[in-house]
């Protein structure tokens, strides 16, 4: 009987790596053999992999209201997979090469929303297609004054078309349940503050 129980493997050999496109986004292909649970090495495979700036997201919230802040924009990969493409999301933004994620955080949330954030706290961080993207997403709870939030925004000079809406978090929540909320980000960020909101709320307040 074959051990499945071995340490995790760890072995990884590239034997070619291809460019197919450079543009905003690039994809490479490469050609790679790695270590097996059973033990040795497979044979080589190709994968194609989508290269881009790993992200940042964050979920501003007003822990006195109990409101979060979401945005509402078109995105063209949802063109034809649902009735509307304009998806409710979190505030969100890749990150330059010199950049950290918090800064990315405090920017976008000027940007997209005209929200200045007072703290963040880090929820987590995960790949969100691992199986043909190197993306890897940071995400953040900010805390914020929803008083006043909403409105469109968005650079103009990026195309973008955003608008800004406050929910109470017990709605955005009953979005998430009913379908109407359907990015993995957002649902990611609104079932972590559900777990921890009496701390962050504790904290906050």
């Amino acid at each position: 009987m074959t051990d499945t129980h071995k340490a995790v493997p760890t072995e990884v050999e590239i034997t070619r790596r291809e460019n197919c496109f450079t543009g905003f986004y690039q994809l490479d292909r490469v050609h790679l053999r790695h270590e097996l649970f059973a033990g040795g090495m497979g044979r080589e495979i190709h994968r194609e992999l989508f290269v881009r700036h790993d992200a940042v997201c964050v979920l501003p919230y007003d822990p006195q209201r109990d409101e979060v802040v979401l945005i509402e924009q078109f995105r063209v990969g949802a063109l034809g997979k649902t009735e509307n493409p304009w998806l409710i999301e979190l505030v969100a933004g890749l990150i330059d090469r010199d950049e950290q994620p918090e800064e990315v955080a405090r920017r976008e949330a000027q940007e997209e929303a005209g929200l200045k954030i007072q703290t963040l706290w880090p929820m987590t961080r995960y790949f969100p297609s691992p199986g043909g993207s190197d993306e890897f997403v940071h995400v953040y709870l900010g805390r914020c004054d929803s008083a006043g939030a909403g409105g469109l925004h968005g650079l103009e000079e990026e195309g973008e078309d955003i608008r800004v809406k406050v929910w109470a978090f017990e709605d955005a929540l009953q979005a998430v349940r009913d379908g109407q909320i359907a990015n993995a980000a957002t649902i990611i960020a609104l079932q972590w503050l559900a777990l921890n909101r009496d701390e962050v709320r504790g904290l906050w307040s």
